[in-house]
């Protein structure tokens, strides 16, 4: 009978690949930038989209924000950005492949987010009333 496969555990900090470790401190910064995040889910949702409508779609963005943060999510291999040789320039952003698994391996998150909203807002509020009592 052959054996039961084992159960693979985390690496100790010790056997981490230092550029592992490295890539995965990069990603959780950027996806922690939630401009990021913002741009990732308008492109999942509506598309191949100009620059001008990414920014409409993410109230509160400015043009520079905007641009900064294109540019790198284009350097990491998050969106892939088309240029058409018309006058003016015509210019489209994409979700590449990774970007898109990017996008859904954060969705996660926003699951968790929905589903234990409630039981946060009483944790916090509860808190809250108890520190008030304590320090008010």
């Amino acid at each position: 009978m052959p054996a039961a496969p084992q159960k693979r555990s985390s690496p100790s900090y010790e056997e981490l690949d230092p550029q592992i470790e490295a890539l995965v401190n990069e990603v959780i910064e950027r996806v922690a930038d939630k401009w990021t995040m913002l741009v990732l889910e308008v492109l999942d949702v509506q598309g191949k989209l100009r620059f001008t409508r990414i920014s409409e779609a993410i109230p509160g963005i400015s043009q520079k924000m905007l641009t900064q943060t294109l540019r790198q999510m284009e350097r990491d291999g998050l969106v892939k950005r088309t240029v058409y040789p018309v006058v003016p320039p015509h210019v489209e952003y994409e979700l590449t492949e990774i970007g898109r698994s990017l996008g859904e391996a954060f969705c996660g998150v926003w699951l968790w987010a929905e589903k234990n909203l409630k039981k946060i807002e009483k944790s916090r509020a509860k808190f809250d009333q108890r520190a008030a009592v304590r320090f008010g």
